[in-house]
């Protein structure tokens, strides 16, 4: 684990770069169940502003997606990285898209579990909510809305005890940034658009957060690769690892 700029983050393997982003709420140690030192590519494993051991030191008022994707993008100035391709997961590509979006080095996107459409009125809301509810009880919170991501697993697994475990060491300020940052998302259907090769959805056949049909209707007309994953929900990554590591490695070396 180092710790360069504002961020910690984690160097494994070797040959082309591929940045990793982690989920809300999640860290890099999300990314173990994919035995990445293993792959055939550079992983750079990043914690995102406020999550594992990154601080928040965002000050301004309204909290920004694009103040975590700088972040990302100074990190890899620093690391000297001259191309790379991105695999976020959930809020991760978010994040991703907006390094797309900015950033001329970043190359192929996998969004994970991750959709490019902006939130709709209840979705935003719903982002309220979490802010607000997390700050009066964050254990609460975390206990609760983290076994629900799952498809077959229930609150007493590892793998769920894990996660929730995470979520509770991060901040209950940092929490509520994230949640409400991206409340403020925009679309980014254009990019997909402008470049569908260079995108690749991974969807859990029952994510609870993205509906299959949901993002069949987005995709329509789009020539984008959308693969779904059986028996997972929105954790597909330690849900069916082996499966999304196949997928993952499949799409960056073809």
């Amino acid at each position: 684990m180092h710790g360069n700029g504002n961020l910690s983050y984690s160097v494994v393997g070797n040959g082309n770069p591929v940045v990793f982003l982690h989920g809300f709420m999640e860290s890099i140690a999300m990314w173990d169940y994919l035995k990445l030192e293993d792959a055939p590519f550079q992983s750079v494993l990043i914690d995102l502003s406020g999550h594992g051991n990154s601080p928040l030191t965002d000050t301004r008022e309204h909290p920004s997606l694009e103040f975590m994707a700088k972040e990302v993008s100074n990190l890899l100035d620093i690391l000297n990285i001259q191309s790379y391709a991105i695999a976020g997961h959930s809020m991760g590509g978010y994040i991703a898209l907006l390094l797309k979006e900015k950033d001329s080095r970043c190359k192929k996107v996998i969004l994970l579990n991750s959709n490019f459409w902006e939130d709709g009125p209840e979705k935003k809301n719903d982002r309220i909510r979490m802010a607000e509810l997390v700050l009066q009880s964050k254990n609460v919170v975390i206990q609760e809305a983290v076994p629900s991501l799952f498809y077959r697993f229930n609150r007493k697994d590892s793998v769920v005890r894990k996660l929730v475990e995470e979520a509770k060491k991060m901040d209950a300020a940092a929490i509520a940034y994230a949640s409400l940052a991206m409340r403020s998302r925009s679309d980014k259907k254009y990019l997909l658009i402008q470049n569908p090769m260079d995108f690749l959805i991974i969807q859990g056949e029952n994510d609870p957060l993205i509906q299959v049909e949901t993002m069949q209707n987005e995709l329509k007309e789009l020539h984008v690769q959308c693969i779904r994953v059986k028996d997972s929900g929105h954790m597909a990554y330690c849900e069916q690892p082996e499966t999304v590591r196949k997928i993952i490695t499949s799409f960056l070396t073809s």
